[in-house]
């Protein structure tokens, strides 16, 4: 079975946008606050982060669910990563995720400067280079035949998209217009050329949009 290229659970507002200018330290998205997006997901039963009980089940919880689902590997830009810019100034930056980070899987960071691989609980962090292709071919290969998760940010997601790499995309659009940031796409039907898709709205007000390759 080949192994696909996925985005999961990547979030954008009505107008596109999926992180705000001025990414820093205390801001990882910039101006806009992520909560505005993020809402139907920390909502759910199955939010990894949840610590009372009860929570929604149904469609929002499902696709919470099934974030990690056949995932063997991820890659991810180096603003998911951290704020910084340019060669690194602090290797003692290990990601905003502290010592156990959430992926539970080999992940690719995209950079220019590169930096030696560290392991934080069950997930190793690599520093590439290179051109999607090859870096997708890497993951694939750390992967173990399961699939590989794109994880973000705008910047990288459009990057795989134009080299025609993505299978499969599922992109929740929550009911918030931003205005100003990183765009995904002026409308979805900038994908439909590649893509079939299906729009299920769920009761949380958000729009789940499901791509897969034609």
């Amino acid at each position: 079975m080949a192994q696909l290229l996925r985005v999961q659970n990547f979030n954008v507002s009505s107008d596109g946008i999926g992180a705000g200018e001025d990414q820093s330290l205390e801001n990882p998205f910039g101006h806009v606050d992520p909560g505005r997006l993020f809402a139907w997901a920390g909502a759910t039963a199955s939010w990894p982060m949840r610590t009372d009980p009860g929570g929604s089940r149904g469609l929002d919880d499902y696709f919470t669910r099934d974030f990690a689902h056949n995932i063997g590997a991820e890659i991810m830009g180096r603003n998911k990563f951290g704020p910084q810019r340019g060669p690194w100034q602090d290797h003692q930056w290990r990601g905003w995720w502290g010592d156990e980070p959430p992926f539970h899987t080999p992940v690719f960071v995209l950079t220019h400067h590169e930096r030696p691989s560290f392991t934080l609980s069950d997930t190793t962090f690599h520093f590439v280079s290179g051109d999607p292709a090859t870096v997708l071919e890497q993951a694939r290969k750390a992967a173990g035949g399961k699939d590989v998760r794109l994880g973000g940010g705008v910047s990288t997601i459009r990057e795989f998209l134009d080299a025609d790499l993505v299978d499969t995309l599922h992109v929740a659009v929550s009911p918030v217009k931003l205005g100003t940031g990183l765009r995904l796409w002026e409308s979805p039907d900038e994908l439909l050329d590649r893509f079939h898709l299906d729009v299920v709205p769920s009761p949380s007000g958000v729009t789940h949009h499901l791509f897969w390759r034609k």
